[in-house]
């Protein structure tokens, strides 16, 4: 199976440590995405459902690098800050989601980062040429 790793201009620079994403399999495994600004590299956001959108949209253009998009997200991982976060959280996923929403786990972010309320990572399917 080959493996192809997936980066995209319209996002900040990845780090050498991670890809944005790899695609194998059929699928694009994104990495954990915190909602920066593809412009400036700054946190957006001062609530949760600002960056939650953010998160989202950096996570778009990371599948559409790939050549899919959130319609076909199988699985997505939610990490947040604080536990009071999460129905804010959901208020914003439902914005991006009303219908056919991707399986979602979640967890606590394991090292405070100031003013990062999220991260996810996200599994989607390569759309069918």
């Amino acid at each position: 199976m080959s493996r192809e790793i997936v980066s995209s201009t319209a996002l900040p620079k990845a780090s050498p440590y991670f890809s944005h994403a790899v695609k194998a399999g059929g699928l694009v495994f994104v990495s954990g995405t915190a909602p920066y600004s593809p412009e400036t590299g700054e946190l957006v956001g001062i609530s949760i459902q600002e960056q939650t959108a953010q998160a989202l949209r950096n996570i778009a253009a990371i599948l559409e690098a790939a050549g899919t998009d959130l319609d076909r997200a199988v699985s997505a991982t939610v990490i947040l800050a604080e536990e009071e976060d999460f129905a804010g959280m959901n208020e914003e996923w439902l914005r991006w989601f009303p219908a056919r929403p991707p399986a979602r786990q979640g967890a606590k972010l394991p090292v405070k980062v100031p003013g990062l309320k999220i991260s996810i990572a996200m599994i989607a399917m390569i759309a069918e040429e």
